[in-house]
């Protein structure tokens, strides 16, 4: 008889959610957290070696699909990701994602994996590097206005990589910011329920504004915002939707991921195409200058890009290996003679 057992070629590591979940308490978050910066300050170390594009969007009344690919030449990357707004009032998850690496030399798939866990520790590891680089020193109070379900990992991430103590928050649905509360509870930061995002802010060096409505929209008004903060607006992440009022953004230094995506989708797409801003792997490699003065106010206008997915799914990979949370997932056809697939089929019917 025939064997048709999968060959080694054939199986693709796949990390299912169950998985994922497991490999982040056997690392623990907050170093996980800290090796995703780590990893992501490494790919922008060598950020002109990577494709760049921006994500390719498939836009509704109800929301986006997103593919988000990149490759530093020898491996290559996407992610799948959505943002659906109004699907909490369902019980869904508003943004759903998972990715793939693949080996550029032969097209192989080398990794699948979800990415809706991953991406919420992705996204916090962007924000707190950049904060580190960016934010007044001494910097350890962050005002957190939007306590849905990135807000703890926003947090944990600027305890974990900035050394932020106390965390306030505020969302206009009291009872995210009871969640968040309690899910930070014994986490080793001093938390601040507060009742208005003006309350959320006193005394924040760092505030991070992260909110669902895909819509133009003022969290931040110019009044609220004072001299010498570091501003992390992760909230808008597609055409139609902002968090900060434009008088806001005149005011700050400007500072983003790959320009000719963040002008379609971020903060910026309020103001002129040319207004500057400085790309943060610029920072990183010192090419640009990152804070000038302690008066300065910073924004870090987030929209998220594709080599931070792929710093992701590269670390996942260097860390599954002795594990074993992951499935062999039997993806791909590959018959002992390439040229016969049809006679692979065929053998296959028993």
């Amino acid at each position: 008889m025939t064997n048709l057992k999968p060959s080694d070629k054939a199986l693709v590591p796949f990390v299912s959610v169950d998985h994922m979940m497991k490999l982040i308490h056997h690392i623990g978050v907050e170093p996980m957290l800290a090796g995703l910066a780590e990893y992501i300050e490494a790919d922008f170390r060598r950020w002109e070696l990577f494709d760049k594009t921006p994500r390719v969007a498939s836009h509704s009344e109800k929301g986006v699909i997103e593919l988000m690919p990149t490759s530093d030449g020898d491996v290559y990357g996407f992610k799948y990701v959505n943002g659906h707004p109004s699907n909490t009032a369902e019980g869904l998850q508003t943004v759903t994602a998972f990715g793939l690496l693949a080996d550029v030399s032969n097209g192989y798939p080398v990794l699948l994996t979800e990415m809706t866990m991953l991406t919420a520790l992705r996204t916090a590891a962007t924000s707190a590097l950049v904060a580190r680089l960016l934010a007044p020193k001494g910097s350890h109070v962050m005002a957190m206005i939007g306590n849905g379900a990135q807000s703890e990992f926003q947090g944990l991430a600027m305890k974990a990589i900035c050394g932020v103590d106390e965390i306030r928050l505020y969302d206009i649905d009291r009872a995210a910011t009871a969640k968040c509360a309690a899910n930070l509870a014994g986490q080793g930061l001093k938390v601040v329920e507060c009742t208005s995002a003006e309350e959320a802010m006193l005394g924040a060096q760092i505030i991070t504004t992260c909110t669902a409505d895909k819509q133009y929209a003022t969290i931040l008004s110019d009044n609220m915002v004072g001299a010498g903060v570091h501003i992390n607006a992760i909230g808008g992440d597609c055409p139609g939707k902002t968090e900060l009022a434009p008088a806001i953004l005149h005011r700050a230094g400007i500072f983003v991921e790959y320009p000719e995506q963040t002008r379609i989708e971020g903060e910026i797409q309020q103001l002129e195409p040319d207004h500057p801003v400085t790309e943060i792997w610029q920072v990183l490699t010192g090419q640009a200058q990152g804070r000038t003065d302690e008066k300065q106010i910073t924004l870090f206008d987030s929209v998220g890009f594709a080599i931070e997915d792929f710093s992701a799914l590269r670390y996942v990979r260097d860390q599954i290996g002795e594990t074993g949370l992951f499935h062999p997932l039997d993806l791909l056809a590959d018959p002992d003679d390439p040229r016969d697939l049809f006679g692979m089929l065929q053998r296959a019917r028993g």
